[in-house]
């Protein structure tokens, strides 16, 4: 289990690139249903929130399948 510590290390840099990425799809698809701006923000950052929270529980599942190995 100790040589996986440094490979997530040193891939842990490109999880950066998913943050702009998340928050584009968000903005592109709120804008898609909704016509105002406020609509628009509020429904972009409510995918974010969707999106980061099923990214990150997907992560740790990962994780503790990984710790079981």
């Amino acid at each position: 289990m100790d040589f996986l510590v440094p490979l997530f290390a040193a891939r842990l840099n490109e999880l950066w690139y998913a943050l702009p990425l998340i928050v584009a799809i968000s903005i592109v698809y709120a804008g898609t249903r909704y016509e105002h701006a406020d609509d628009i923000l509020i429904g972009s950052f409510r995918s974010i929130v969707w999106i980061f929270g099923f990214m990150s529980t997907i992560l740790v599942l990962l994780w503790l399948v990984g710790l079981m190995l």
